[in-house]
């Protein structure tokens, strides 16, 4: 049985703790658990979005070549986001202060809803803080329901909020 390896993008932030150290070691963490790192965007300074804080958050955006089904990979991120030191997810829309976030963004070409999991991300093509790391290590990737690149997404913004 041939195994098919895809392209799986994912966004971290931290605003809480030891910013730096925290992304490297998520990035390491699914490194060994969830596939073969491709590429890993800068790291980029950003205000929080959604919330109000004091807390700057560093962000980043990396992409892995994957053979682990979609509940895998949620299941797998997750599970480094506990042993990293985050207790509580954020539950609609109402974000607070964490050390470590992953967020699924795409799964090659995958289009899927569920109750747990939406990709592509729904919020991704709306957030700077996403598309700019994004665009730095995959700007000729399509988003499959924009049918843009995200290049073209990330162009749609002004810099205002990322600092580099």
């Amino acid at each position: 049985m041939l195994i098919k390896m895809r392209t799986l993008y994912v966004a971290l932030g931290s605003n809480k703790g030891n910013r730096t150290v925290l992304l490297k070691r998520a990035i390491d963490s699914l490194s060994r658990t969830v596939g073969t790192l491709l590429k890993c965007s800068s790291f980029y300074e950003t205000s929080p979005v959604g919330f109000k804080s004091k807390h700057f958050f560093i962000n980043a955006v990396a992409a892995f070549s994957t053979d682990l089904s979609t509940t895998e990979l949620l299941a797998k991120t997750q599970e480094i986001e506990r042993e990293l030191g985050r207790t509580h997810k954020s539950i609609d829309h109402h974000y607070k202060d964490r050390c470590i976030d992953i967020d699924l963004l795409m799964l090659d070409d995958v289009i899927l809803s569920t109750d747990v999991l939406t990709l592509p991300h729904p919020e991704m093509h709306r957030r700077t803080f996403v598309l700019e790391p994004f665009a730095e290590i995959a700007p000729m990737t399509i988003h499959p329901l924009l049918k843009r690149t995200i290049k073209e997404l990330a162009k749609q913004f002004q810099e205002e909020e990322v600092i580099k």
